[in-house]
């Protein structure tokens, strides 16, 4: 059972803590928990409840009228709302509580209708990186259980695998670019070397994906066979500093550019060899497809 303090609660659900405490002294449907030293905590139902609260006081519903709802009537509210709101907060807390609940086939629902009108491309950008910044805030403080996060990453995984499996060869061209796409050892955040490999694939150039946790010595027999034009890769975990030093050994030590994601090395003030390009969104990588 997860443990939400009631700063982490006001994080994701939107709701300022102030309230949280009103809601708790006036309403039933708020009954945190506390610690041994007297310090309120809530658990994975208290979550739920609160994402599902705050949904429906967002759009209009008063939190008098809430209060006497039962969870059956919760629920068929806010199935209602979110089959006529495109609203990207109430989709990342529907997300959420699939998550809470390892709800698989809900999970899947949604994906498939925000995919449907949208496509891959703009649901990843739009709804699931919004949804894993959320994750990362819940995996910071410590409240959500690395078997949940795993749960709803591999099935997002699976989405963009599946992409990637559809595209084919098609899209591919002559006058395509080769991509080799990898992660140094101790990076195990694959989801958005995946979607790059989806962009890059959809703009008709070749990938080589070699995925995560992969020495970077291991790579150079590939580099003389496949004879890349760019390496991507990504770096969203602090590798300890012998690592972080071979890392950036390769990276500078290859004649061609290595278009590098993920924020860790510019906070670290760690300088960059002069082949990288620092690519911060998918408009970056897009400009380097064209």
């Amino acid at each position: 059972m997860s443990r939400f303090s009631i700063k982490d609660v006001e994080s994701l659900t939107g709701v300022k803590a102030h309230t949280l405490r009103i809601w708790e002294q006036r309403y039933d449907f708020l009954k945190p928990k506390r610690t041994n030293t007297n310090i309120r905590y809530f658990d994975d139902e208290d979550l739920k409840t609160l994402l599902n609260v705050s949904l429906l006081n967002k759009n209009g519903v008063k939190i008098s009228k809430i209060a006497k709802l039962t969870s059956a009537e919760i629920d068929e509210m806010i199935l209602e709302i979110s089959a006529e709101n495109n609203d990207i907060s109430l989709q990342v807390h529907q997300l959420i509580k699939c998550m809470l609940q390892l709800n698989e086939m809900a999970f899947e629902q949604l994906l498939r209708n925000h995919i449907s009108v949208y496509g891959i491309s703009k649901t990843m950008t739009g709804l699931i990186f919004p949804f894993m910044n959320q994750i990362g805030v819940m995996w910071m403080s410590g409240s959500v259980n690395p078997a949940y996060e795993h749960f709803i990453t591999n099935l997002i995984r699976s989405k963009l695998i599946l992409a990637c499996d559809a595209l084919g060869y098609k899209n591919m061209n002559g006058y395509g670019k080769r991509f080799l796409l990898f992660l140094p050892k101790d990076e195990h955040h694959e989801i958005g070397l995946l979607f790059a490999n989806y962009l890059i694939r959809s703009a008709g150039h070749h990938t080589m994906y070699l995925g995560q946790d992969l020495p970077c010595e291991d790579l150079t027999p590939v580099i003389e066979t496949y004879k890349p034009d760019y390496i991507f890769t990504s770096l969203t975990t602090a590798l300890n500093p012998k690592l972080l030093k071979k890392f950036i050994e390769f990276i500078g030590s290859v004649n061609f550019p290595v278009l590098l994601a993920g924020r860790t090395l510019l906070s670290t003030g760690v300088h960059l060899p002069l082949n990288v390009i620092h690519v911060n969104t998918p408009e970056d990588l897009s400009e380097v497809l064209v």
